[in-house]
């Protein structure tokens, strides 16, 4: 933990407690005296502020008696964090869009996380990601912001602040941008049908969310799909549209309960999850948002398992079949009625799922997102929707002034091999100077292979030669299996520029094709300072390794858990003593976990060779 700042680091922590109430002010005279505020006192000591569970703070903060707080965190905070976060309900998520519109668009933070949520709010993760976009849309009922009237007082407005996203006056929309308008135009008539409301905790689901469209007027799957072209068996009938049920459901209670199974048909809801197995019958929401109540839901949320059969998902009900068709979602609001504001330039996703409309979402911002400087997708079940992501990278790389320079890509599966993967990122990004993935495990399901998988798209898969690259920090993670050495050559002699390699579980079908890889980073990356290899089986190629030492570029190279002193120890062991005092510019040499045994060490002689 490197902190510069103790008492600074005393005063964030002891504001987020205050924050969220586990500290009792009342508790303590000094604390709360009239004449104090222990929120503005260390409010300007806050870097970093995390937000939890059911968006706990972003209330306290836009309420009235906390604005200095707010206007002071503008200015000290400059990355914002979503931990475990629950489902959350209409006031809060308007709060919260009031918070990031204050802290990104008006304030410094620079880098908005999230982490561990296992099954994401659609609503509200939109939400985070358009106002981190820097696109703002007053909610329904909320206060104007007072800041967006100062600034835009006496100016006129520019067309840069949308031209960037939103091209011409009438852009082409892809269907990315389809499915992101028809996205935010759900959540705006969910989040006006149910503001009025008494209930305040009233959860929004993407039940609610279609009902919403439907109470509209606008039913997208009778729009987008016609009668001769649906799934529906001729002579079917249609079920009754929601807004009787709605309003019926409405007069009865204000709050949220299931509709009896001998009811009238329904439309079919989405599914958000499934429930664990042994659970009968269905569970009826009783209260405003109960403890409870969010264990139950958190709990079996995380134990359910996704049906392979799951139904087709509002985004992907919005846009239609996303391959092949071209389903018109004109007439429903789209970003082009937004205002552009200033964006942050680090993102980052750790352990949050990815369904396909927020991964549609997400590469469709992703495309104009020119201040976003690093982006990492940490285990979010891209799936299919890599080839979305490297279309959009693809066309964020073509933008002018794109600030793009580091990515960190990790997940169990691709339906790419990585190596191809790792080729069609270097593609997509000739200006990247850092490239961190990782892929856990060979994917079966995605394999474009299998039959009912679509293929990759020609243009990311290709056999031309890769354009000369910026890249000087290059981390591979592989999963089982041997590795084409001939792909990772042809990275490698695209990146002269490349300055610290790390290859981790890398296998290779034989000890000369590894010899092939360490060639190459001697006639190709002579920038080359940092190498690393880890839990490799090197026991076989000890002369490789031998002429690895001998490289007089390489200043730092670690061998851990890559067995090397498993054959031949006593024969081995002099000869890399020997080629490591011939070479003069290695510095340091680290071997963790390679069977040296406790008896033998490497010395060095005073200015012959490297120590450890």
């Amino acid at each position: 933990l490197n902190v510069t700042c103790w008492r600074a680091k005393f005063m964030e922590a002891f504001f987020s407690h205050v924050l969220r109430g586990t500290i009792d002010v009342s508790s303590d005279r000094r604390l709360c005296d009239q004449r104090f505020s222990p929120l503005l006192h260390s409010s300007r000591h806050v870097r970093q502020l995390t937000i939890c569970n059911m968006l706990q703070g972003a209330t306290e903060l836009v309420a009235e008696p906390n604005r200095r707080v707010l206007e002071t965190l503008a200015s000290s905070l400059h990355t914002l964090k979503f931990r475990h976060l629950l489902f959350s309900d209409v006031a809060a998520q308007q709060s919260l869009r009031q918070l990031l519109h204050q802290l990104i668009h008006h304030g410094a933070v620079s880098q908005v996380s999230l982490y561990s949520w296992p099954v994401p709010e659609s609503a509200l993760f939109i939400l985070i990601l358009t106002m981190s976009a820097g696109f703002w849309q007053p909610g329904p009922g909320g206060p104007p912001c007072r800041l967006c009237g100062e600034a835009s007082r006496g100016r006129a407005p520019s067309r840069d602040e949308g031209s960037l996203l939103l091209g011409s006056r009438r852009p082409r929309r892809d269907a990315a941008e389809r499915c992101a308008a028809a996205l935010m135009a759900s959540r705006r008539k969910s989040e006006a049908k149910q503001m009025p409301r008494a209930a305040p905790a009233t959860r929004v689901t993407r039940r609610s969310t279609q009902e919403s469209l439907t109470a509209g007027g606008t039913d997208l799957k009778r729009e987008l799909h016609p009668p001769a072209t649906s799934h529906e068996a001729p002579g079917t009938k249609r079920p009754p549209s929601a807004p009787a049920a709605t309003s019926s459901a409405s007069s009865s209670t204000s709050s949220y309960k299931r509709a009896p199974a001998s009811s009238a048909p329904q439309p079919k809801p989405l599914k958000r999850f499934k429930r664990a197995a042994g659970k009968k019958g269905a569970r009826t929401r009783q209260g405003p948002g109960t403890e409870s109540e969010d264990l139950y839901d958190f709990v079996f949320i995380v134990a359910g398992e996704k049906e392979d059969g799951e139904e087709m998902e509002i985004g992907e009900v919005a846009c239609g079949a996303l391959d092949g068709s071209d389903p018109s979602c004109l007439g429903l609001p789209a970003l082009e009625a937004s205002q552009r504001f200033r964006s942050i330039s680090t993102l980052e996703l750790f352990t949050v799922p990815l369904s396909t409309e927020a991964a549609l979402t997400l590469c469709h911002l992703l495309s104009s997102w020119v201040s976003l400087e690093s982006l990492t997708l940490s285990y979010n079940g891209l799936g299919s929707n890599i080839f979305r992501l490297l279309d959009s990278l693809r066309a964020l790389s073509g933008q002018a002034g794109c600030r793009l320079r580091a990515l960190h890509l990790s997940d169990l599966f691709s339906p790419l091999p990585i190596l191809e993967l790792t080729r069609a990122i270097v593609r997509a990004l000739p200006l990247l100077r850092v490239l961190s993935i990782r892929v856990d495990h060979p994917s079966q399901r995605d394999n474009p292979g299998v039959p009912g998988n679509a293929g990759p798209p020609s243009h990311i898969i290709g056999d031309e030669e890769i354009p000369e690259n910026c890249l000087e920090q290059l981390e591979m993670g592989f999963p089982r299996g041997a590795q084409p050495a001939p792909l990772l050559c042809s990275v490698l002699k695209a990146s002269g520029s490349l300055q610290q390699l790390s290859l981790d579980s890398a296998t290779f079908a034989s000890p000369q094709d590894f010899g092939l890889v360490l060639q190459t980073l001697k006639e190709y990356n002579l920038a080359l300072k940092r190498l690393s290899f880890h839990d490799m089986n090197l026991a076989d190629c000890q002369s490789e390794v031998l002429f690895l030492l001998q490289n007089l570029t390489l200043q730092e190279i670690t061998f851990s858990f890559c067995r090397l002193f498993e054959k031949r120890p006593a024969q081995f062991l002099p000869e890399m003593v020997a080629a490591m005092k011939g070479n003069s510019t290695l510095k340091g040499l680290r071997l963790p976990g390679n069977r040296l045994g406790g008896g033998q060490t490497l010395g060095r002689e005073r200015g012959k060779g490297p120590g450890l």
